[in-house]
């Protein structure tokens, strides 16, 4: 059985509010009138009325600034992460990738222990050993990338490197098994998913990244990391 979810009071008040600053009655910047004054013209009492403005704070349209009163920041409410992401095309992933994993890659090269070099390591194997399996060798290769963050001991790296995670699967999912099915030639089978998906080149390029974060060299991770990005990049133009 559905069951009709009924909205609260606060929520029907914070919904006219909003409305009522979508018809620019208070423009971006501008101070909404006090609890007393806002209760009655949203026919309500003080305590919705300011559990309507907590509704609308917490949307991203309002923002309350102690001492100063409440102000409008918004019309609407901010588009969600995720929407933005599934929008995003490959090389607006990838570039925002670079923006994260270079950074991570020279924090990493000093600061990686001896365990990371060996989850990093087998990554690696992972990869190499899943050169025909698309699923397998993105996830084997999200993993390397992710074990390259995770020794960078940043946490707002990890959680911005995670947060992308998913569409950045999909987006080398999609790239790849197009590429493979436009070289497929006839092939028998899913060619989206006939191999090889990684050649040497973009083997070593793995290794030498590796090599460096386990040398502790910050600028070879960085500019390994940065062109095999930007490699990746141009494959996806």
């Amino acid at each position: 059985m559905t069951l009709v979810r009924r909205e609260s009071l606060a929520e029907q008040a914070a919904a006219l509010l909003h409305e009522r600053i979508r018809a620019g009655e208070w423009p971006i910047g501008g101070r909404l009138p006090g609890e007393t004054t806002l209760a009655p013209q949203l026919g309500v009492g003080r305590s919705t009325a300011r559990e309507a403005i907590r509704i609308l704070a917490g949307r991203g349209i309002l923002v309350t600034r102690q001492g100063a009163g409440v102000f409008v920041v918004a019309a609407e409410a901010p588009e969600g992460w995720g929407a933005v992401l599934q929008r995003a095309d490959i090389a607006a992933v990838i570039e925002a990738r670079t923006a994260i994993e270079v950074e991570a890659a020279a924090l990493a090269a000093g600061r990686r222990t001896a365990a990371e070099l060996e989850t990093l390591r087998a990554a690696l194997e992972e990869r190499q050993r899943h050169r025909d399996d698309l699923d397998a060798l993105v996830d084997a290769d999200i993993a390397f990338h992710r074990g390259i963050v995770a020794a960078a001991h940043s946490p707002i790296l990890h959680e911005l490197f995670d947060g992308f995670a998913p569409r950045s699967r999909a987006a080398m999912i999609e790239m790849l098994g197009s590429q493979a099915a436009a070289g497929a030639d006839g092939r028998r089978g899913d060619a989206r998913r006939t191999g090889p998906h990684s050649d040497d080149a973009d083997h070593e390029a793995h290794e030498q990244m590796y090599r460096a974060i386990a040398a502790g060299d910050a600028d070879a991770a960085a500019r390994l990391t940065r062109a095999h990005l930007q490699t990746l990049r141009s494959r996806a133009s």
